[in-house]
């Protein structure tokens, strides 16, 4: 009896020690194991691993010249193959035997292949379309052709085998004393016909002709090559082509005395080309300092404007006439501290695999056509450049209250009309005009958002767009391809299905390949004609391998903004070992707009910030905001202007409220949040403007003071104030809120992190926050990611580990794995040799 009094005595301490654990024993009662973080099932989901899982996902068409055949390359767990298909004849047919193929270039090359593994590369037609060549890397070592040494760093290279392949009697013949040409410089703009190239050296312009240009390909340094000097004048920050631009400032004087590249855009005949020469000596400067550098840290020193600032690059848009070697300089002014944008012409999806695609402007042999924007981008014109007269023309004008989208116009019959597209009557619609830029009629119209021109069918007067929110009881967001007479009648959907569609046409409007999925369907490829009549199935992905790991499709929802009116569309993601039973943190993944949500509509290989996250034990979201996307209504769209730093955040939170009420396992006392450049920036917001709410986040490379963020952003979609004094001086005004002022508020776990070489949004702009956050008294974790730019670059799968362990500690609970996982051999794929 004694025994037993002293048990019960020990198990009463045992209960009162454990209340401070919150957790009352009873005699009768078993224990229940506090929630682990699932680490062996988020690193089963990296991004290496899922590219041995998940392999082709949609048909990438290369249209041929002489018909309306085309071919593609398709990979599955079964290996690689490649398939020739006649929309006509309604056929598809391999293009090699693959195991007779393999046999063949073992025989040859001495390396061995198998139908599984071959590795063919940089397959092009010939000119008939009869034969097919490619090429094959082997084993053996061999010295490049520029080296004299064996010895010598980087003089080795594995030796290429090129063939020839005859479709018809699937002959293969090697190419003998191959040697795999050079890549062609980058610094290069060649003309159209080929004889001339033009490109920049020390600020200036130069041109070469087509044999010195052969010379440069086979060697850059060869001192033979014949150039020409084409300017004088130009200087750094004032260039006449590249000034440097991602370079530090070592690397800079080094290669200052190199060639550059200049971005120019060639007349169809050669004759003229344009240039676009920005003066930025007077915008202030910005400096990123590279910490991890051999020897010294470097400077990067770079041409910055900041939103508001008075100093901005004045572009200047110059005409050179090739045969005369002189150009002139275009009367393009219209605004203050405008922006001007040439257009090029739309490329040939037949010309994708041509060896040489030259870069022709908008137009024809006697105009141009270009884009000039005011600072406050309320004032948009699209303008002609007569290149005989020089003349700048406004042809069509917008104007709006907030800020102006503009998009490539469509030409018809060589610009004696042109398909506009616009915002105007409050959704994106296509416009005919004439040449004069006088309307003769919408072309589109109703509550729907026209996205883009595919094709134009200028003998039938057929205008072939994208667009999306048309279809009832469909995601407004699902993309789908429409054809539409030139006067507003006969609008067609050509590819119905309650999916998102992405769409491949071949230029003579005959054909076009349909890929299409949900977040939560196995991607699938077709074959359709003009008139939306199903030709063939090409292609079901193959997602076996990624289904025998227990993968489950994400689930696509729909809940009210924090007005109760309009509809936000998301996604959520679930554990795969989910059991409903449970009551699971919630973790938004955001980026706040307004140019995307970040919420998938189809099927995606990328689950790092999405499927991978929800398998340490977690449901995470995705879901859109007012003010967060241009595939709406302009309302919709500009939601957010004038208050930039808050406007998404309401729904946001009613997202994760609507959800808590419609599922019982999700714990509304558990939020997280986190992002990535405006998902930073908004996912610190949120722990600060709703800090009762949001518990935790992870804030990444975030433009979190918005003042100090790039003008054209940061104006464009939170507006910037022209003033116009009485003398006609015209300033601007701007003022924003910033996630610094609101430091204080912080009450949950928040980690900041930044690359040191962000020269896109300012490490300045997470160091604010962090300073902010100090003199306030806060506690929160601040990551810098060494040399690293805006994305994180090869530290992206640490930065990744980083986030992981910071939820895992504070929504979770889950103190005791982090420091027992090796981020690094999560993901090894490669083993240690020492």
């Amino acid at each position: 009896m004694k025994k037993l009094y002293i048990l019960f005595l020990l198990l009463i301490s045992a209960g009162f020690n454990a209340v401070s654990q919150t957790k009352t024993f009873t005699i009768t009662e078993t224990t229940t194991q506090a929630p682990k973080a699932n680490y062996q099932l988020a690193s089963r989901f990296s991004p290496n691993k899922l590219k041995k899982i998940i392999y082709s996902t949609a048909v990438d068409p290369h249209w041929l010249k002489l018909s309306n055949r085309f071919w593609y390359e398709y990979e599955t767990p079964n290996g690689k193959l490649w398939y020739l298909v006649d929309p006509v004849a309604k056929s598809k047919k391999k293009i090699f035997d693959n195991a007779q193929l393999a046999a063949e270039i073992t025989t040859i090359i001495r390396d061995p292949f198998d139908a599984q593994h071959l590795s063919l590369e940089n397959l092009k037609f010939s000119s008939d379309e009869k034969q097919i060549s490619f090429e094959i890397k082997s084993t053996i070592d061999e010295l490049k052709k520029d080296r004299k040494d064996k010895k010598d760093a980087d003089s080795m290279q594995k030796k290429i085998f090129y063939f020839n392949y005859d479709i018809a009697s699937a002959k293969l013949t090697e190419v003998p004393n191959y040697t795999k040409p050079k890549a062609k410089p980058s610094w290069g703009s060649v003309a159209p016909d080929s004889s001339a190239i033009i490109f920049s050296r020390n600020y200036n312009l130069y041109w070469m002709d087509k044999e010195n240009y052969k010379k440069a390909v086979k060697n850059e340094e060869d001192s033979t090559i014949v150039e020409h000097q084409l300017t004088k004048d130009g200087v750094k920050f004032y260039s006449y082509g590249s000034d440097g631009d991602g370079e530090n400032n070592e690397e800079q004087e080094k290669n200052n005395k190199k060639r550059r590249r200049a971005y120019v855009l060639w007349s169809p005949n050669a004759k003229y080309f344009v240039l676009d020469r920005t003066d930025s000596r007077k915008v202030k400067d910005l400096w990123v300092v590279n910490n991890i550098t051999a020897g010294r840290p470097t400077l990067e020193t770079y041409k910055y404007q900041m939103p508001g600032e008075p100093d901005a690059p004045i572009d200047e848009l110059l005409l050179f006439n090739f045969a005369s070697k002189t150009f002139k300089k275009l009367n393009i002014a219209a605004f203050k501290d405008q922006s001007v944008s040439v257009w090029g012409a739309p490329p040939l999806n037949k010309d994708r695999d041509n060896e040489f695609r030259p870069s022709i402007w908008l137009g024809n042999n006697s105009k141009i056509y270009l884009s000039r924007t005011s600072r406050d981008l309320k004032r948009v014109d699209v303008c002609t450049v007569d290149i005989n007269t020089d003349v700048v023309t406004p042809v069509i004008d917008e104007r709006f209250n907030t800020y102006v989208e503009i998009n490539r116009p469509g030409l018809v019959n060589d610009g004696k009309e042109i398909i506009h597209w616009s915002e105007r009557d409050g959704w994106a619609h296509f416009y005919l005009f004439d040449s004069n830029g006088k309307l003769k009629n919408q072309i589109t119209k109703g509550a729907f958002h026209c996205e883009s021109i595919v094709n134009i069918d200028e003998k039938n007067r057929v205008l072939y767009f994208t667009a999306n929110g048309r279809e009832a009881k469909e995601d407004p967001y699902y993309l789908h391809l429409y054809r539409i007479n030139f006067d507003g009648s006969g609008m067609k959907l050509l590819n119905p299905g309650d999916f998102d569609h992405a769409v491949n046409m071949n230029d003579e409007n005959k054909f076009f390949v349909n890929n299409f999925s949900k977040v939560n369907t196995v991607p699938r490829s077709v074959l359709m004609d003009n008139t939306g009549k199903k030709v063939m199935d090409l292609e079901t992905a193959d997602l076996s391998l990624l289904m025998a790991t227990g993968y489950k499709f994400p689930e696509p929802f729909k809940v009210k903004a924090d007005d109760g009116v309009t509809d936000i569309y998301g996604v959520m993601y679930k554990p795969f070992d989910f059991d409903p039973t449970k009551k699971y943190p919630i973790i938004e993944y955001v980026y706040p707009g307004p140019q995307t949500e970040a919420v998938n509509k189809s099927f995606s290989k990328s689950m790092d910030r999405t499927d991978r996250l929800a398998q340490f034990g977690y449901v995470v979201i995705t879901v859109g905001n007012r003010g967060g996307n241009p595939a709406r209504s302009k309302w919709y769209h500009t939601y957010g202007y004038g208050n930039l730093r808050d406007y998404g955040l309401a729904d946001k939170k009613a997202a994760v409220e609507q959800l808590a009420d419609r599922y019982s396992f999700i714990d509304a006392t558990k939020v997280g949040i986190t992002g990535h450049s405006g998902g930073g920036f908004m996912s610190t917001a949120a722990m600060l403007v709703y800090p009762d709410f949001f518990k935790a986040a992870v804030s990444n490379a975030g433009n979190h003071d918005n003042s100090i963020y790039n003008r054209w952003w940061s104006e464009k979609h939170h507006g910037v104030k022209e003033i116009v004094s009485a003398k006609g001086d015209t300033t601007f005004k701007y003022s924003i809120d910033k996630n610094p002022d609101l430091a204080k508020n912080l009450k949950g776990h928040l980690m900041l992190m930044t690359g040191d070489v962000d020269n896109n949004v300012h490490p300045a702009n997470t160091i604010r926050v962090a300073n902010a956050l100090m003199k306030a008294g806060k506690r929160f974790e601040f990551v810098i990611v060494p040399g690293q730019r805006h994305a994180f670059g090869d530290l992206t799968e640490y930065a990744f580990w980083k986030l992981a362990d910071h939820f895992n500690k504070y929504l979770i609970g889950d103190f005791s794995q982090s420091d027992q996982v090796n981020v690094l051999e999560m993901d090894r794929e490669v083993e240690q040799k020492k």
